[in-house]
């Protein structure tokens, strides 16, 4: 069979998986992305088994948190510690794990009581054009890029078991829209470049936009502090993308290659769209509709202002933004009283996690787990 022949039913048999599946159930749309995700936990076994013992300690069993004593703190992934332990974090969730693109800023939440891990906060480069944002505002003619640049898009938020139980997710959104999130933005990027336009922006960071990743979100949905809408529904995307052919993605860039098709497959100006346009290209070549990049799964859109005069802002009638006042230490207080101690009251299934679960998300075997050769070969 050719290659192209044997891709293109590879193609249509991911189609007819998705077509099985309902858009209302997260359920099914998680089994979508399973093989995409063990695929990933595969590729990176030897380097999981490498790190995870050195970090197994930070992911807490039900029995070590104590509600009462829960203490977070909020930091910034600078070092080579944070950063493997971010990748660890993430790589047990049922999305793939995506390094990010373009401007980046990580953030971890630790349990200062117990020195476990909470959550983690990933943010990004926003798209360039975004219609629910755009429709939002009305920029200045020739400023759209520059304005926007002043943004950041989430690219990953979430708590960790048994935190998650626990409604964790809450504190990590809040933390989004704390001030030392935006402090940590103007000491990465003040007097930065920009690398297409050779220009320096003003080092605000004014919104944030995210989406959800399965539909209705629950961590977004009311989440407010002290009155205030912390983050804001604009709509639902549309039920396009690429998610559905992740585990095809390489084979549809080597197909390409193949053809004399140059691909980009890392550095400045890979992202969301760079993927979309190549499996627009790889479908053409397969004599498929790009129609089929529709999924069905429409995600709710969220914004996050973080200055109060964003419409006058982003439309150019003031340059002088007015950021909300918001210390992590606030709100992970108002957190405390809004959501976790109800929630504890209510609920006790947290309590018996066992971090061996982890283990297993990560497919990690006792066999390899402690194979102190194995971990020298990946430092």
């Amino acid at each position: 069979m050719q290659p192209s022949k044997k891709l293109r039913e590879q193609v249509i048999a991911e189609l007819d998986e998705l077509a099985l599946s309902s858009a209302d159930s997260k359920a099914a749309y998680r089994s979508l992305h399973a093989p995409a995700v063990r695929d990933q936990i595969e590729r990176s076994q030897r380097w999981i088994c490498a790190k995870y013992p050195r970090y197994a300690h930070y992911f807490a069993n039900g029995e070590e948190v104590n509600v009462q004593k829960i203490e977070p703190i909020l930091i910034e992934v600078t070092e080579n510690w944070h950063a493997d332990l971010f990748r660890l974090s993430r790589l047990t969730w049922s999305l793939p794990y995506t390094r990010g693109y373009g401007r980046r800023l990580r953030f971890l939440i630790l349990d200062k009581s117990n020195n476990k891990l909470i959550g983690i906060l990933g943010l990004q480069s926003p798209p360039i054009d975004f219609p629910a944002r755009d429709r939002l505002f009305h920029y200045p003619e020739g400023r759209k890029v520059e304005l926007v640049n002043q943004t950041m898009d989430v690219f990953t938020l979430g708590a960790i078991p048994p935190y998650n139980y626990l409604l964790g997710g809450k504190l990590v959104a809040l933390a989004a829209a704390a001030n030392e999130v935006q402090q940590a933005y103007q000491r990465r990027y003040e007097h930065r470049i920009t690398q297409m336009e050779k220009r320096q922006l003003p080092a605000y960071l004014v919104a944030l936009t995210t989406t959800s990743a399965f539909g209705r979100s629950s961590i977004y949905n009311r989440l407010k502090y002290k009155g205030d809408f912390i983050a804001r529904s604009i709509g639902y995307t549309e039920g396009f993308g690429s998610f559905h052919l992740a585990r095809l993605y390489p084979l549809l860039c080597e197909f390409l290659e193949q053809q004399g098709i140059p691909i980009k497959r890392g550095g400045f100006g890979v992202g969301p769209r760079i993927v979309w346009q190549i499996c627009v290209r790889a479908l053409r070549e397969l004599g498929l509709s790009k129609k089929l990049l529709k999924h069905g799964l429409k995600r709710q859109i969220f914004l996050f202002p973080l200055i109060s005069n964003l419409a006058d802002y982003m439309e150019g009638r003031t340059d002088q933004p007015l950021f909300y006042n918001r210390p992590f230490e606030q709100l992970q207080a108002w957190w405390r009283e809004r959501w976790l101690l109800p929630r504890a009251e209510r609920v006790d299934s947290w309590h018996h996690w066992s971090r061996s679960e982890i283990e297993q998300m990560l497919v990690i075997t006792a066999e390899v787990k402690h194979d102190d050769e194995l971990r020298e070969t990946v430092r």
